[in-house]
Parts: C-alpha cells; sequence; structure tokens
C-alpha cells in the first residue's frame, strides 16, 4: 500500500511500512524512511507507483482549467476527491485526485485552503481581483524584459531615467525599474554605471556625483521656504571696541571679529565678537527647524548651501561699517605676558570697523610684518601684531598641555571656478587649484582666537551647571577620535580643559545651540538654568548631536569628493591626465600623496616601499565617475623614507575608493579644530 501525504506544503508519496493509530512510517523513493501523522494522510492507494502518481498528478494538473473548476466546486467546504469526481467522472481515479489536490492547493487566489484537503470556493470579486493582479505582474514582467532590452541596446527608458539615483543607491528592489537595470546588467555583463552610462542616462560626471547627494540629502530640494529674519528686540548696549573679522573674499557668513583695547595702557582687553542670531531666532521657530534641518552650510568649489537663507544671514552676519549685535567675550590681560586677569561675556552692539580678507592680505600681513621686522602697511596693523603675539602665547600653552608640538606640515588648496555665477557649477568650468601653507599668520590669529573662546564659554557654562555640545577627545593615542557629547571632558588634541563650537552661529547649528546657552548665562548668571533652552540630560540635546554628526560627516565627504572630482579636473585641463607626472610620498599599501595637490590615490609598484618615500608617479588612466586614479611606479627620488608626522587629522583615503552602490546584481527583486579652520 502507498500513502499521499502533506509535510509542510509539499506533497510527497511513498510505500506504507507500518501503521499505528496516529502514525505511519512510509519509505520514499530515495529510500529514506519517514514518520507521517495519520492527520496529514491524504489518500492511500494500490497503484500506480508513487513516483507515477506525482508525475501523471502534475501532468494533468496542469490541464484542469481553473474557472470551469470554480463553476464546478461546490458552494460550501469540499474535499479535493470531490472536485475531481464533479470535474472529471464521478469514477474519478487516484491520479486525477491527486491532480484536483495539486491544483486546487496552487491556485489558492480561486481556492482558499480550509483544512487537511479540504478547500473552498473564493468569492467571485476576490477571483477577479486576483486575476487582475496577476495580469498585472505578466504585463509588469513584459515591460521589465522590454526596458532591459533597451539597456543592452544603449537606450535608457525614461522612467528608468527619472529614478536613475535611487536605482543606484537606495533602490526599491521589488521595482521594475531596478529589476530592468539587474536584468540588462546580467544579460550585458557590464556594471550598472557603465550600463547606464551607455544608454545615455548619465552624460555627467560632476552632475552624477552632486545630484547623488542632492538625492540623499536634499530629496526635498535646496530651496528654502518663505522666512522672515526676526528682529532682536533687546536693548543692547553699544561696545566701544572697533572690530574687525578675518574671512576669505567668498565668505559671505561671517560669523565673528575681533577687537583689541588699551595698547600701550599695560592691561589689554581683547574681544571676541560672534554673530548673534541666538538674540532672534527662538527654539522651534520656523527659522531653527529650517536650520535644524540642514544643520550645517555645505562647501564645495564654486558653490555652497548655505544653512540659512541668505536674507536671513544678512540680517545677523557681521558686514563692515555696521553696528551688529553680538555675544561678545572679554579678556582682560597683561599686555605683556598675556595673563588672562578677567573674562567677561556681553550681549551689546559692536561697531564692525572691517571685513579682511585671508585672500587679499596673506602675502601682505606676514611673520615679518607682524614682528616688526619689515614696514606693515595695512589696516589694523598694531591690532594684528598684537593678537599675532598672543596667537603664539596661546598656541604654546596649548602644546604643553598636549606634551608635544602641533605640526601641520601639509598644505590647505584653495580651488578656485572661472567665471562668475549665480547657479551651482556644471562641471565644465575651468579650475585653479591654489596652495596656501596651513598656520599662515591670519590664519593662526583667527584659529587661537576662537579656540580661545570656545573654550572659555564651555568652561563657563559647565560652572554654572547648563549643559552644552561638546567635543572631547580623551588623549592623542592611536584611534582616540573625537566625540560630541554634552559634558565638559578635555580635548587632547587641542590641549584645552574643554572646548564647544560656539563661533559660527549662522554656518552650524550645534553653535547656534550653545549660543542660546551662553545667552541664558549672560542673561540669568546663576540662575540661568532655569530660562536655558536645554536643561541638564535634555534628550534634544543628544538628537542634535546625532543628527549633526551624521548630517556633518556628509557633507564633508561630498566636500572631499567633488574637490577630488576638480582635481581630476585639474590633471585633465594641464594635460597630466595621460601619462603625466607627479612627485609624490608613499603613504601604505600602495596608497601615495601627491606633492603639489589634494590627492591620494594608489601607484602600482609603491606597495613594498617604506612609509614616507619620496617617488615619481606616472598618471595611466582617470575615472571621474568612480574617482579612480590610475598609476605606476616610475622612480624612487629618496635613499631613506622619512616618515610622515603630520597631526592633527585622521587620513580620510575614502575619496579613493570607488563609488559603492547599493544595486545587487545577484539580487533578482582627526580634529580639526586645532588646524586654521577652527573658524
Amino acid at each position: 500500500m502507498f500513502a499521499l501525504f502533506d509535510d509542510a506544503g509539499k506533497f510527497h508519496a511513498g510505500r506504507v511500512m507500518s501503521e499505528a493509530d496516529a502514525s505511519l512510517q512510509v519509505e520514499l523513493d530515495s529510500g529514506k524512511r519517514v514518520k507521517v501523522k495519520s492527520a496529514n494522510v491524504l489518500m492511500k492507494f494500490e497503484q500506480p507507483a508513487p513516483a507515477a502518481l506525482l508525475a501523471d498528478a502534475r501532468a494533468l494538473a496542469d490541464d484542469i482549467d481553473l474557472d470551469l473548476a470554480w463553476e464546478f466546486a461546490p458552494e460550501g467546504e469540499f474535499g479535493f476527491a470531490d472536485l475531481a469526481r464533479d470535474y472529471f467522472d464521478a469514477k474519478a481515479g487516484v491520479v486525477q485526485q491527486a491532480a484536483a489536490l495539486l491544483r486546487l492547493y496552487d491556485a489558492p487566489h480561486y481556492f482558499r485552503r480550509a483544512g487537511k484537503g479540504q478547500f473552498k470556493k473564493a468569492p467571485e470579486e476576490t477571483v477577479k481581483a486576483a486575476l487582475l493582479g496577476i495580469e498585472r505582474k505578466r504585463q509588469q514582467q513584459l515591460q521589465i524584459e522590454a526596458w532591459a532590452e533597451q539597456l543592452v541596446q544603449g537606450s535608457c527608458p525614461q522612467p528608468i531615467q527619472d529614478q536613475i539615483y535611487k536605482i543606484l543607491f537606495k533602490p526599491d528592489k521589488n521595482g521594475p525599474e531596478y529589476k530592468a537595470v539587474v536584468e540588462a546588467a546580467r544579460r550585458s555583463h557590464k556594471a550598472p554605471l557603465d550600463l547606464l552610462q551607455g544608454a545615455g542616462a548619465i552624460t555627467s560626471a560632476y552632475q552624477f556625483h552632486w545630484k547623488r547627494f542632492l538625492f540623499e540629502n536634499f530629496p526635498k530640494g535646496v530651496g528654502f521656504p518663505q522666512l522672515t529674519a526676526p528682529e532682536i528686540k533687546d536693548e543692547l548696549a553699544l561696545s566701544p571696541a572697533q572690530a574687525f573679522s578675518i574671512d576669505d573674499s567668498q565668505t559671505t557668513e561671517i560669523d565673528d571679529a575681533l577687537s583689541v583695547q588699551g595698547l600701550g595702557s599695560g592691561t589689554v582687553t581683547f574681544g571676541v565678537h560672534i554673530a548673534a542670531p541666538g538674540l532672534a531666532i527662538a527654539p522651534d521657530s520656523p527659522v531653527d527647524k529650517v536650520a535644524r534641518e540642514r544643520l550645517s552650510t555645505v562647501y564645495m568649489p564654486g558653490w555652497k548651501l548655505t544653512m540659512l537663507p541668505d536674507d536671513v544671514v544678512q540680517a545677523y552676519t557681521l558686514i563692515e561699517g555696521r553696528d551688529c549685535p553680538a555675544v561678545s567675550i572679554y579678556f582682560t590681560m597683561d599686555e605683556a605676558t598675556f595673563e588672562i586677569k578677567a573674562k567677561e561675556t556681553r550681549l551689546e552692539r559692536v561697531h564692525i570697523a572691517a571685513n579682511l580678507r585671508h585672500d587679499k592680505l596673506d602675502g601682505i600681513v606676514t611673520d615679518a610684518t607682524l614682528s616688526g621686522d619689515a614696514p606693515a602697511d595695512y589696516a589694523f596693523a598694531p591690532e594684528l601684531a598684537f593678537t599675532w603675539r598672543l596667537a603664539k602665547h596661546l598656541k604654546a600653552q596649548r602644546e604643553v598641555v598636549r606634551g608635544k608640538p602641533e605640526n601641520f606640515n601639509r598644505p590647505d588648496y584653495n580651488f578656485r571656478l572661472a567665471g562668475e555665477r549665480s547657479e551651482p557649477p556644471n562641471g565644465t568650468e575651468s579650475v585653479e587649484i591654489g596652495v596656501r601653507a596651513r598656520g599662515s599668520s591670519l590664519d593662526l590669529i583667527v584659529a587661537e582666537a576662537m579656540i580661545l573662546a570656545n573654550s572659555a564659554w564651555g568652561g563657563w557654562l559647565a560652572e554654572l551647571g547648563l549643559p552644552g555640545i561638546y567635543r572631547s577627545q580623551a588623549s592623542l593615542a592611536p584611534g582616540i577620535k573625537v566625540r560630541m557629547g554634552t559634558k565638559a571632558l578635555p580635548h587632547a588634541g587641542m590641549g584645552v580643559a574643554q572646548y564647544t563650537w560656539a563661533t559660527s552661529p549662522l554656518r552650524r547649528y550645534v553653535d547656534l545651540v550653545n549660543q542660546w546657552q551662553i545667552i541664558a548665562c549672560a542673561r540669568h548668571g546663576r540662575t540661568a538654568a532655569l530660562a536655558a533652552p536645554f536643561k541638564p540630560k535634555d534628550a534634544q540635546l543628544f538628537s542634535i548631536i546625532s543628527g549633526f554628526e551624521s548630517a556633518y560627516a556628509a557633507y564633508n565627504g561630498f566636500q572631499n569628493a567633488i574637490e577630488r572630482f576638480w582635481t581630476l579636473r585639474w590633471l585633465q585641463q594641464n594635460g597630466l591626465a595621460d601619462h603625466g607626472e607627479l612627485t609624490a610620498t608613499v603613504m601604505k599599501e600602495g596608497l601615495v600623496r601627491a606633492d603639489d595637490l589634494p590627492l591620494v590615490f594608489k601607484a602600482l609598484g609603491c606597495e613594498s616601499l617604506p612609509r614616507g618615500s619620496h617617488v615619481k608617479v606616472r598618471i595611466t588612466g582617470l575615472d571621474e565617475m568612480t574617482l579612480d586614479v590610475h598609476a605606476t611606479l616610475v622612480e624612487r627620488l629618496d635613499e631613506v623614507a622619512v616618515a610622515d608626522e603630520a597631526e592633527g587629522e585622521d587620513e580620510d583615503l575614502s575619496a579613493a575608493a570607488p563609488i559603492a552602490l547599493a544595486i545587487d546584481l545577484n539580487d533578482s527583486s582627526g580634529e580639526p579644530e586645532a588646524a586654521p579652520a577652527a573658524t
């Protein structure tokens, strides 16, 4: 005797070896013996053999007309044998009964399962809806096939063109567009990027990087809603200070300015003045919600996406010739020794006498003019000379705490794109890359002033019991990263007891948050905790930190990548993309850093050279889509490698790697503030 039984939705048949009240021992064709519950046995038969039964039943099941079977089926519950007798004839045999079972089981849209071997007709409207769904899936599969064929033939269908970045980076793997790209990539044996480029879906490498960034970080677009800059209603006294800012000419968000009073008297008052949007913008106000959504200004060559609309920025920025509301901190100190005798924070108006610009003064304001070894023919010469001496003193103090001097021996690079523009670059502009040594005189002045203010305000918040957003680093040991938190902890990399970001409230959201806390301290002193927007252990602060870190990393990653794009474009424009030669320094695992460009890349032949080796390499190819540089070693230029001891930043090699795509062809469905970037 044989038995047909159900095992978790799969049908098997075999010889019955023994039978008890509740179970059977059944031997399958493979020779394996299994124990089967009696309740799972659907049919017992003498012939044909089990394998023949299942084969014949499957072939016959495929011929059963489901519409006709549905018509014949009883209205109530029925067994598969009942349907076989109604559909075939009253003497339907075991093969016909097994065929009915298989067909019923495979058609849940026509027949609902009501138990072991029992079924019930689905309502007519359910059947019609199911059939429509099946037809839609069939049509969708035909569409996928057609789109895939178009891609293989070198043409991109418009629906795929419209979703190109979603398909590549955040795909809906059940979407027909995604499935068509996967299928086309399989058929053509091409990588997705190559396939889509060949089909004309991607025509500009620059637009690809730019639109990908917008897709991932600004899915609703980069425009601002209609916003009006709130007015500062405080009655603010006018400071006697005459302040000056130091920024690049392209800077429109002027957050900070400096002042020096009392030169020649023996006691100097050094002021750091920060734009005060926190006096007008309230937490959870419309302007705040926009700032919190963006969290930071995004910088790139030739363009930027500001954290706040320009008309809002211009209401609070420190423009020369105006008496600007500011959150100021004054340090009263000995003019000769720089010993700080007192600190005071004030909410006030400050006259901005000048907006000094790096790019116009870097070759004029030098160590020689500041020290008196050369004539100083520029505005605020005495004030700049004092702040330079102060900056050198503050830096030396921090280095004592650090335990070793800061060593920034890598240059900064400035990117300049040809022409004025009111829209983002299109990627075809001519680019110039200029070198600017880190730690220049003006850089040092601004950096140390901001570090001093940020550290002092961080300590003041802690003293008055208010939380702030701090940056800390436990030690200078390798692998110890800078962290953000709400507690005033030491920052070993900078050599200060605590450190906040509070000097760029027009450009970074955490600075605006800290400014609100500082304003509460300035207004209420020891009772500031009662009036501050954020109380100790406030969950909002942790949410802000998390969101900021994520956004800031994404923005910096994009800036690095797009600067790498423009560096590759510079190589092309200067005839170095095809067998051009560069000098470079070996880093690790075959990576080298170009001596005169912001470019890290792999060079074949450098894998075994020690770190710090000086080499000449030849460029053998570029890929602006993946940002890859292909190069080979020409010769080693030195005999003994000198270790690269630059500090203050971790090696960021992410831009040297190919772009990571979310598409799966196997699936069918260091701390920069210590550097002059402190502002």
